[in-house]
């Protein structure tokens, strides 16, 4: 059986490979004993309404290499509180709940609480926000945070750090989605960070 590290990472070169597409748009925030913060940022040039639209079908921008089934099609979210962020095994008959939807604000904002993934086999347990402002440009300020904590045997070590990668990714993929059709576009090497741009 797979460890969770190796779960997570899918290999070294499939990390590195998230890492370079993704860094500058994701950050582990903080990392105590106890949990840690995870932050991701992509400015998608679509209206809150056709992100959230998008948002809410992750079987069309998440990463297949990062389900159970191996196919991000039999993906499912009930944008509702209570709803699941569910996914078909259909070679066993089996299912998997990733998250819970407790806030659900079309346009604005998704709320969800679990812990994702490979993680749910852990002591943890996790709150995710993603927030969507619109811009006076036209565009859309898309922001995740992933809160998690609790225990795993031992400890966090580098997981914050992969997990970032993974998100970023995936976060990465919904605005290939909606600005070119396709979550499979790579990342431009001249595209610059709207947050680190501001820093400047």
């Amino acid at each position: 059986m797979q460890s969770l590290r190796a779960m997570l990472c899918g290999g070294a070169v499939a990390f590195a490979l998230i890492a370079m597409q993704c860094a500058a748009h994701a950050e582990v925030v903080d990392q105590q004993a106890n949990g840690f913060s995870i932050q991701e940022h992509e400015q998608i040039a679509a209206t809150p309404d056709k992100i959230y639209a998008a948002l809410i079908e992750p079987s069309k921008w998440w990463s297949s290499a990062h389900t159970f089934s191996g196919d991000a099609k039999n993906m499912t979210l009930d944008a509702r509180a209570g709803g699941c962020w569910c996914e078909a095994l259909p070679k066993s008959g089996g299912s998997v709940l990733h998250m819970t939807v407790v806030n659900a604000v079309p346009g604005m904002l998704l709320r969800l609480r679990g812990a994702l993934g490979p993680f749910q086999s852990t002591g943890m347990d996790g709150a995710m926000n993603i927030v969507l402002t619109p811009k006076k440009d036209g565009t859309t300020q898309v922001d995740l945070v992933y809160n998690l904590g609790g225990y795993i045997w031992g400890g966090y070590q580098a997981l914050p750090k992969t997990a970032d990668g993974v998100l970023g990714l995936q976060l990465f993929r919904l605005k290939q989605l909606i600005e070119t059709g396709s979550p499979d576009t790579p990342r431009p090497a001249t595209t610059p960070n709207p947050a680190e741009e501001k820093k400047k």
